[in-house]
């Protein structure tokens, strides 16, 4: 689980700065970085949902084989 918080951590910490990038972006009317910056903030949302449902997958298979006896 050590390896899962600190992707986490750096997925919260580059989501964070490519939020406050894109809110720049629109404050300035860049509207082509904004177009890059949502793509890539989809790109890790995409990412940590990926992240999330491999660790339930984990988590289901070690307690179901604790509840089969295997």
């Amino acid at each position: 689980m050590g390896s899962l918080n600190s992707a986490l951590t750096f997925a919260w910490a580059f989501l964070g700065t490519r939020v406050s990038r894109l809110q720049q972006a629109r404050t300035d009317r860049d509207r082509g970085a904004s177009a890059v910056e949502l793509a890539i903030i989809t790109a890790v949302i995409i990412g940590i949902a990926g992240i999330v449902l491999a660790a339930i997958n984990i988590f289901v298979r070690n307690e179901s084989s604790k509840i089969s006896g295997g």
